[in-house]
């Protein structure tokens, strides 16, 4: 191993593989498609579920105030992942990046992380598809059997058990996933004009909440604006605003998935930066619009709900009864563009460390009619859909959170390194106000990590044990770049 565990991917070689006849995937994404695959990935069951448990729980009005905090929070990642994706044009996201900066371990580290957000992301957000849609049949008279519409396993927080709860298995999470790996492995372009769709579906229902919602308003429902502290840290006050933020930040999820595209843009030096930070912008200004108009309409601790928006919805009476329908839609339409970035993400992930000899040469496949990572997107769907049909909602959304904090750790830590290693290489996007805003990229998802159970933690750590163990028997003595005559 004349390099080692550390040898780094020379930023010579990772634009070659970018350039020419050497990316095999189709460059048919441009600006507009790529601000929208991060607005799909964003807006989802965060805006849908979580503003409200935030407000009634630990913000209150303020939530507005948490959105904010957030998505600073956010803005540090993205500005770092921005400066890479136009420096590093190609797949892999931040696995890309952390083996041209951190060395191939630290690559596969963060790799092998990103399965928690990506697959284990699109899992997620599938089971919450699955409730939405069940309801909305059934306001149709149309019902899912219980047994065919939940996961036979059923996880207690507080008491760390798992049971069964008599279920055979989530069908509509698995149909959901199946639905989009198939429409993913037909081509990009098409999945990217599918979630164009969609997105356009979603923001104007959001937008039509935030406009009628807006005459229905009591400003006595904002008072106090900041509901006092009762004596708890994170209960209300300044605390709470920022224990909400810390709730919130995984609404923001899934911009960084606009990376994972970076082969597959038009113009990626100049497009990716807009792609990010264009998505991140619009869904922080409409989750900001739309915590106002809610907590406006509803007296805050009532919306300690699953379905906060359809409460405020309900509780405006016949004036906004129409919207109930649309909101529902809306939300299907959100998780369903969410699914289908998650599941896009994670096989060009695979695709990239198929590349570097990480994974097997199979992983690498690209289809000679659609010109798609076939391969692992197949993969990716099949494991997905098993996991989307048999586990439950919470148990996943914790790993995919804390998988994709530690991935904003290593983009910001590796903006750090390279702007001091490699000053000369050309960067068509910098990060502004060097090196503070990648320092508090840092700083802010450690964070936020920290107030994570510490089951979670524990699973993260196993997880990563697996992964070492995975490449210390496989990928070390496959590397291309540690093993070049094989």
């Amino acid at each position: 191993m004349a390099n080692g565990l550390f040898a780094k991917k020379s930023l010579t070689a990772l634009l070659d593989q970018a350039s020419g006849e050497k990316n095999q995937l189709k460059r048919t994404l441009g600006r507009l498609n790529l601000v929208t695959l991060g607005i799909g990935a964003i807006i989802g069951a965060g805006i849908f579920v979580l503003t409200g448990n935030a407000a009634a729980n630990y913000a209150g009005p303020a939530v507005v105030l948490s959105f904010v905090v957030a998505g600073l929070a956010c803005v540090f990642a993205g500005l770092c992942y921005a400066e890479f994706a136009s420096m590093i044009p190609i797949a892999g996201s931040a696995y890309t990046y952390a083996y041209a900066t951190l060395g191939e371990f630290i690559a596969w580290i963060i790799g092998w992380d990103l399965i928690l957000e990506y697959l284990f992301g699109a899992s997620t957000v599938a089971v919450g598809w699955s409730g939405y849609v069940t309801s909305f049949l059934a306001d149709f008279g149309v019902h899912i059997p219980a047994n065919l519409s939940n996961a036979p396993l059923s996880y207690n927080a507080v008491t760390h058990d798992w049971a069964t709860t008599g279920a055979f298995l989530n069908f509509p999470a698995i149909f959901i996933v199946v639905v989009m790996t198939m429409l993913l492995v037909i081509g990009i372009r098409e999945s990217a004009n599918f979630n164009n769709v969609v997105v356009i579906i979603k923001v104007v229902v959001i937008l039509l909440f935030i406009a009628f919602g807006m005459s229905f308003i009591n400003t006595e429902n904002w008072k106090p604006f900041i509901p006092e502290n009762d004596g708890k840290f994170g209960h209300f006050g300044w605390s709470g605003i920022f224990r909400a933020a810390g709730v919130i930040f995984f609404a923001y999820i899934g911009f960084d998935a606009v990376s994972t595209a970076a082969q597959e843009a038009k113009n990626p030096q100049k497009d990716m930066p807009w792609g990010i930070l264009g998505s991140l912008a619009v869904c922080t200004v409409l989750y900001i619009l739309v915590g106002l108009v809610m907590t406006g309409i509803v007296y805050f601790p009532m919306l300690n709900d699953p379905a906060p928006v359809a409460v405020a919805v309900n509780a405006a009476g016949d004036g906004l009864a129409w919207l109930r329908y649309p909101i529902k839609i809306g939300a299907i339409a959100g998780l369903s563009s969410v699914i289908l970035v998650m599941l896009m993400g994670q096989p060009r992930i695979f695709f990239s460390m198929a590349q570097d000899g990480l994974l097997p040469k199979s992983f690498g496949k690209v289809h000679p009619k659609y010109k798609t990572p076939y391969v692992t997107t197949i993969l990716t769907g099949t494991v997905a859909a098993i996991v989307a049909g048999l586990f439950p909602i919470g148990i996943l959304g914790e790993l995919v959170s804390i998988g994709t904090l530690l991935a904003f750790v290593i983009v910001c830590a590796g903006i750090l390194v390279l702007r001091y290693k490699s000053p000369e290489i050309n960067r068509p996007f910098k990060t502004p106000w060097f090196p503070l805003i990648p320092i508090l990229g840092v700083i802010s998802s450690l964070g936020v990590m920290a107030t994570l159970p510490g089951d979670t933690w524990l699973r993260l750590i196993i997880w990563m044990a697996i992964g070492i163990v995975i490449y210390f028997a496989y990928s070390r003595f496959h590397s291309k770049i540690n093993n070049p005559d094989k």
